[in-house]
């Protein structure tokens, strides 16, 4: 909506809104709020708002625990499952310390100086987001069960979708919010869904998945059930997808092949981030989940597929990300990779067009696996060269230690 700090002013004294949700992201992609009232926005954009940051993981500790959150007005959205008189709104901040330095572990500000590295090199990236989730019953406690929703199977309609209504609730909600779903759908695992985005901007997109979570869940809160993101809900079913679309503008026919050349040469060091926790590597390998370094058209698995599409449309998918992970660390590294394949000019290996899902030892004898479990895909980031030109040592460090 690109809502200037005189705008937001306007908007909070003529809308109602009694309550505004200053939010941020944690170093591993969990979404945090700190709510003021209205006569403090004035001080939030002129100094931004003081929090103790002690408690949230790879923020500091006691004796060093004051940041300051800075409002971006351009992300401002209300939150339409709260009252619409006393209105609540919402927007995403950016940190710094008290001496207004930028925090190091803002992952934000990192995709946004990413972007404006892009930008620096001639080249604008564009991300669309799918993510997967499952919907749980709750037992008589409120609590998540692992009883799915339903036993619908991939793209099935109702009565067997029971999904329905709860995915057409998340993307009306997300209308409302000014984000723009393009479909949604039932997924292959019971209870299982899926909904896509069209594709903008870096930070856009990452703020939209970040958004997206906390509707969805939200929503099936509301409609009595559990939305879990998680990367393997259940055992013996499909996992959990974030599969990742980029593109880059302009495309000379030749920047997309050294993008995708530069994004896989440096996926498997990417791979923790990627796939943070140990429950991202039962899922690697198995149902349209990659297991190699690979790519192709069309063909979901592969690591890298190109879909099928024209002109503005034509875009790479990144297939092993998790919904664990943080948009803005993924968006980030997949920036810096594909730069690096496009100011090189790096040369993209052969296609390989062929299912890997059921190819013999022989096919795959010569391909590089992606790490199969989370202590060596922490080993392949933590000294690697490049990681550390791309991420602070401080966020790093949180990832990979053992």
């Amino acid at each position: 909506m690109n809502y200037s700090k005189e705008e937001v002013m306007q908007y909070v004294a003529e809308e109602d809104v009694k309550f505004i949700r200053l939010a941020f992201s944690d170093v591993f992609g969990k979404q945090k709020n700190i709510s003021i009232m209205p006569e403090e926005l004035p001080r939030a954009f002129e100094y931004g708002i003081a929090f103790d940051a002690s408690a949230i993981a790879g923020f500091g500790d006691e004796a060093h625990s004051d940041l300051f959150l800075h409002p971006d007005p351009a992300t401002l959205t209300w939150l339409p499952w709260r009252p619409e008189h006393g209105k609540v709104v919402r927007m995403f901040c950016s940190i710094s310390y008290p001496d207004g330095t930028p925090f190091a572990c803002d992952t934000r500000t990192l995709l946004k100086n990413a972007v404006e590295d892009a930008k620096a090199a001639g080249c604008t990236f564009y991300f669309g987001a799918e993510q997967e989730f499952y919907l749980f019953e709750l037992d008589e406690k409120n609590d998540p069960t692992k009883i799915p929703y339903d036993r619908a199977g991939y793209m099935d309609i109702a009565p067997e979708d029971k999904g329905e209504n709860v995915r057409r609730e998340i993307c009306l909600t997300l209308e409302q919010m000014g984000i723009r779903p393009e479909s949604s759908h039932h997924e292959e695992g019971p209870g299982q869904n899926e909904i896509d985005f069209r594709y903008t901007d870096a930070l856009t997109a990452a703020d939209n998945v970040m958004t997206f979570q906390t509707v969805v869940r939200t929503v099936a809160r509301r409609n009595g059930l559990y939305a879990d993101f998680s990367p393997k809900p259940l055992e013996g079913a499909p996992g959990n997808g974030f599969h990742i679309n980029i593109s880059v503008r302009p495309d000379d026919g030749k920047k997309q092949e050294n993008m995708i050349a530069g994004i896989l040469d440096r996926i498997i060091p990417m791979t923790v981030f990627l796939n943070p926790t140990e429950g991202s590597y039962a899922r690697l390998g198995q149902m349209k989940a990659p297991r190699y370094v690979s790519w192709s058209r069309e063909n979901r698995s592969q690591l890298v597929r190109i879909p099928a599409a024209e002109k503005e449309f034509r875009r790479a998918e990144l297939r092993s990300p998790d919904p664990s992970a943080n948009p803005y660390i993924a968006f980030a590294l997949m920036i810096r990779a594909a730069l690096g394949g496009i100011k090189t000019g790096k040369a993209l290996p052969a296609p390989l067009d062929l299912n890997l899902y059921h190819a013999d030892g022989k096919a795959t004898a010569g391909l590089t696996p992606l790490p199969d479990t989370q202590a060596k895909a922490k080993a392949a980031a933590r000294n690697d060269a490049w990681i550390k030109e791309c991420l602070p040592a401080e966020i790093t460090d949180l990832y990979c230690k053992d």
